[in-house]
């Protein structure tokens, strides 16, 4: 098993499969096209999947495909298919934009994905330009509708930014209620490729909760189911579920199982962390599997207790949220 020096064991892994993206969120993104990893950097689908591999083989069961925009990057079905392959790996999921979702969902399913979360921020169109510096709001509602009818298990993200979302709290209410799909609101965060992240931009989870319970009706709290780091509640009546991932007030590391592999085969043990081992030499310079697994567990058994952004500790990560892996 990965454990790191706190006694935590880590199961999940978050796989970039690319920095590029459709959207220019002004969270994460610059306004204009910043300078993408050359394509001969970004690991290939076989190089994922031998990961993955040796992932399982120390207890990984859990693998979320992020990006950039993980959509963007070609026939990303086969991915999926080959990972659905592996013994031992009992989870699947994809963090997504949506855009492109309703035009890639059919060869998706097929392929085994049964679980995604897509990232919206508003739900009306001139916030949703606001937020993305693009239009496309009709296609990420079109592949949410989409994705649920065809039987996916579907949640939606959203920022915690103030002066955008506390002016989306009666819309993602009556969202949540009207469709049963969860709403998570996830603080914003220092990695914005601008670096205008402060404080005082952060709407705090504790807001949200107050905001959904005054404006629409009470939230009750549901009680926490494993390691996950969303604080969940429902509404009163039984009817909506509304998620608070509170990443820079009340950070969840003490239950932390995750780790990172970015889209140019950059181990990451935290989000806030730097690089801490490069896959991508060992992957292209014929190393055994035994190299690889004691890289990982190095990886995860220097993982720091706590990221930090809550005390002076903290450091910017060199690299921005799109070239990570949300």
């Amino acid at each position: 098993m990965l454990t790191d020096r706190f006694g935590r064991i880590h199961r999940s892994l978050r796989i970039s499969v690319t920095d590029r993206c459709n959207l220019r969120c002004t969270y994460c993104m610059p306004e204009h096209t910043p300078d993408y990893q050359p394509r001969s950097e970004i690991l290939t689908f076989e190089e994922i999947v031998r990961f993955v591999k040796i992932a399982v083989s120390l207890g990984v069961d859990d693998v979320r495909l992020t990006g950039g925009e993980p959509l963007v990057r070609s026939q990303l079905n086969l991915l999926v298919q080959k990972l659905n392959e592996i013994d031992g790996l009992r989870k699947i999921s994809l963090t997504t934009n949506g855009v492109l979702l309703q035009d890639q969902l059919a060869e998706l399913f097929a392929a085994g994905l049964r679980h995604v979360n897509v990232s919206l921020d508003a739900l009306d169109e001139e916030s949703f330009k606001g937020a993305t510096r693009r239009g496309g709001l009709d296609k990420v509602v079109g592949g949410i509708d989409a994705a649920q009818r065809a039987g996916m298990v579907v949640k939606v993200n959203s920022i915690a930014m103030r002066g955008l979302t506390d002016h989306q709290i009666v819309a993602f209410g009556e969202f949540t209620r009207r469709t049963g799909i969860p709403v998570r609101f996830i603080e914003f965060m220092p990695l914005d490729s601008d670096g205008n992240w402060n404080t005082s931009a952060v709407l705090s989870g504790t807001e949200i909760v107050e905001m959904f319970s005054s404006q629409i009706r009470p939230l009750v709290p549901i009680e926490r189911n494993g390691s996950s780091p969303s604080a969940d509640y429902r509404f009163d009546d039984g009817i909506g579920t509304v998620g608070v991932i509170a990443s820079v007030s009340k950070p969840f590391c003490d239950s932390c199982d995750r780790f990172r592999l970015t889209a140019d085969g950059q181990l990451r043990n935290c989000l806030f962390g730097e690089d801490s081992g490069d896959v991508r030499a060992l992957l292209r310079g014929n190393a055994s599997d035994e190299s690889i697994s004691q890289m990982i567990q190095s990886a995860v058994a220097t993982k720091k207790r706590g990221h930090g952004t809550d005390d002076l500790t903290f450091l910017r990560p060199s690299r921005p949220m799109h070239a990570i892996g949300g």
